[in-house]
């Protein structure tokens, strides 16, 4: 399939950039890779998967995002999804578009530990945030937060952490995460504090590109296998911690809510 010059300017964009996570106790580790998002407008996703070659929705393409992996995860559209939680949290009124950032399905493959939602309103701030975390046990939680106000651009907020994610931590301390809104650059930044004191820091930091298919064909090449390079990083780290004498901890059934709300 040839890659063409369609783009969607306003429906999309790609993210590039890198994640970085930092454990700070009771062992220090860190990693760096080389990574790219998608970001796209909940309510343009059909329009986005017909104005582009290498991109579709609910189907298999060299690039796909596949709705029953996210949101509700039972065919609920994601568009339907994040309006019924802005109509939840009474903001329906502030909310003009919500936009979903996450890793695309590379050649039907993709792992997401989070895929967040930016509920914007009409000057593109945010007003909601919805953070979908996911374990490599095949469990997922939902956190939806109020944004708050911005501190020079970056927006604040805390969560108790109610869901097991790395093997080597108990369910407990809080999530506090650190946005800047999408621009020409993008961060996701989230730290893991117990007893006030951080254990973890993550952060996705990237750069706006259009989305076309020329850019997705570049991704492709440019980051060969992304997806499947997540899992298996996330494994190699995890055996790196385990030679650091980082021990397992049990895992606690997940939580009966998939959804919660801060």
């Amino acid at each position: 399939m040839a890659a063409n010059e369609h783009t969607v300017p306003d429906a999309g964009f790609i993210y590039r950039g890198e994640v970085v996570h930092k454990r700070l106790r009771p062992v220090q580790h860190k990693l760096r890779y080389k990574v790219f998002s998608l970001l796209l407008d909940v309510d343009q996703l059909e329009e986005t998967s017909r104005n582009l070659s290498l991109f579709s929705l609910d189907r298999f393409n060299l690039f796909s995002l596949v709705q029953h992996h996210h949101g509700h995860r039972d065919g609920t559209s994601l568009s339907e999804f994040g309006w019924e939680q802005v109509e939840k949290c009474g903001l329906r009124d502030q909310v003009r578009r919500i936009m979903v950032l996450c890793y695309p399905r590379i050649l039907g493959f993709a792992f997401n530990p989070l895929t967040v939602y930016f509920c914007l309103n009409e000057y593109d701030d945010p007003v909601l945030m919805i953070y979908e975390v996911r374990n490599t046990f095949g469990e997922d939680l939902t956190y939806i937060l109020t944004a708050g106000e911005p501190a020079n651009g970056t927006y604040a907020h805390t969560i108790e952490k109610a869901f097991y994610v790395s093997p080597f931590n108990d369910v407990e301390g809080d999530y506090c995460f650190h946005v800047l809104a999408p621009g020409d650059n993008l961060t996701i930044g989230v730290a893991l504090r117990i007893d006030g004191n951080p254990m973890l820091r993550t952060h996705f930091t990237g750069r706006r590109t259009p989305l076309s298919d020329r850019a997705l064909l570049g991704m492709f090449f440019a980051y060969p296998l992304m997806t499947a390079k997540v899992v298996a990083g996330i494994h190699w780290e995890a055996l790196k911690l385990w030679r650091k004498g980082m021990r397992l901890k049990d895992r606690p059934a997940p939580p009966p809510q998939r959804i919660v709300y801060g």
